[in-house]
């Protein structure tokens, strides 16, 4: 099953890793290993948020999710949304960006270098926004509740994510404009970028957001539409119109799993940015790591083990806050992409060892005949 499974992924990882090795070597090697391991852990909980939605859909619509979703996923964010946003960044073309960073590779790193704040404003706001959202929602299962308990009561409070990552913005640009002479790093005037870049970083993640909840209740309302048009069909004998409406619920369905592809998959390809800025080894890395996403939503449906390891979504969502963090550090100060990368496997560890501790003490108490809260 595992091999049936993961068996793409497996080659694919095994081409990535012989192409770094002959690209540059086996610093290559460790980076594109790195950036694999980022990639799988950052993206675990879009395995399994799109688990949980594409197990409701029938087998054409998986099939088109799991084809041309995967070609949107791997071709479209993690190979050619580096280049777009590093030539956005350094005013370029796509296709000179795409020269340099195969035939001049020292002028297309100091062009990455100089664009390095404004990225790192740009991805580090989103991603502590997809981090602050998570941890002020109220949820039944709990990580760290003695943290998320009171978080949950604060986030109550209507826009408290956006008004905390704009006071973080404001300090970041403030601190690093007002040290930069000191510093010898960053001029006066990269303060009023960061402040941009930051905010456009937050606009991108509203903007996601905002489709991702339109598609949804969108969804919900036809799936509204279909139960009722069942009930209608049982009792008129006209099943055609409810077979019509599944039809185009999976259809909004569809396009909500593609905003939140796209929307989980930024964070993997921005966290790149503070591991290395070398174009080839990013691709390689993020699209091998794409392959495991698609694994491991078909072995989640085909398991149907969803709820086996609660806790690794929290784990998840904790590396993309640390990530967010990093990346703003970054823009004064430089981070060893080993420190990066461990702290995501570290999380997901963690969460996934509390996940099978739980198990087990519910196990116990359920063989001892207590009733307990899952």
């Amino acid at each position: 099953m595992v091999l049936k499974t993961f068996g793409w992924s497996f080659a694919v990882t095994a081409l990535g890793l012989v192409a770094a090795v002959l690209y540059g070597g086996w610093e290559a090697f460790g980076i594109v290993a790195i950036l694999c391991i980022l990639e799988i852990s950052l993206s675990f909980d879009n395995a399994v948020v799109n688990a949980g939605i594409l197990k409701k859909m029938n087998a054409f619509w998986q099939k088109i999710f799991l084809t041309i979703g995967i070609l949107i996923a791997v071709f479209g964010m993690r190979l050619v949304f580096p280049v777009v946003i590093v030539a956005i960044s350094a005013k370029i073309g796509p296709i000179e960006a795409v020269d340099l960073a195969m035939n001049d590779k020292d002028m297309y790193q100091q062009l990455v270098t100089d664009a390095h704040p404004s990225i790192a404003a740009f991805g580090g706001m989103f991603l502590l926004m997809i981090f602050l959202d998570f941890i002020f929602e109220d949820r039944d299962i709990k990580w760290l509740a003695w943290l998320e308990r009171p978080l949950a009561k604060l986030g109550k409070v209507d826009m408290l994510s956006a008004c905390i990552a704009l006071i973080v913005l404001a300090v970041t640009a403030m601190t690093f404009g007002a040290n930069a002479h000191q510093h010898g790093g960053m001029h006066v005037d990269k303060a009023q970028t960061v402040l941009i870049s930051g905010i456009l970083g937050l606009i991108t993640y509203m903007v996601v957001g905002g489709l991702s909840g339109y598609f949804e209740n969108k969804l919900e309302e036809e799936e509204e539409a279909v139960s009722e048009a069942e009930e209608e069909a049982k009792k008129t004998g006209k099943p055609v119109s409810a077979v019509a409406m599944a039809g185009k619920a999976a259809f909004f369905m569809f396009l909500y799993l593609e905003v939140l592809d796209a929307s989980f998959s930024f964070d993997g390809v921005i966290g790149a940015f503070a591991i290395t800025n070398d174009i080839v080894l990013m691709a390689l890395g993020l699209g091998v790591g794409a392959m495991y996403v698609r694994s491991l939503t078909v072995y989640l449906v085909r398991q149907g083990t969803l709820d086996d390891y609660v806790y690794l979504e929290h784990g998840a969502h904790y590396a993309i806050g640390a990530l967010a963090v990093i990346l703003l550090v970054t823009i004064q100060y430089e981070i060893n992409e080993f420190i990066t990368g461990l702290v995501g496997v570290v999380l997901i560890g963690w969460s996934f060892w509390s996940s099978v501790r739980r198990n087990k003490r519910l196990e116990s108490l359920e063989k001892e005949g207590v009733a307990v809260e899952a």
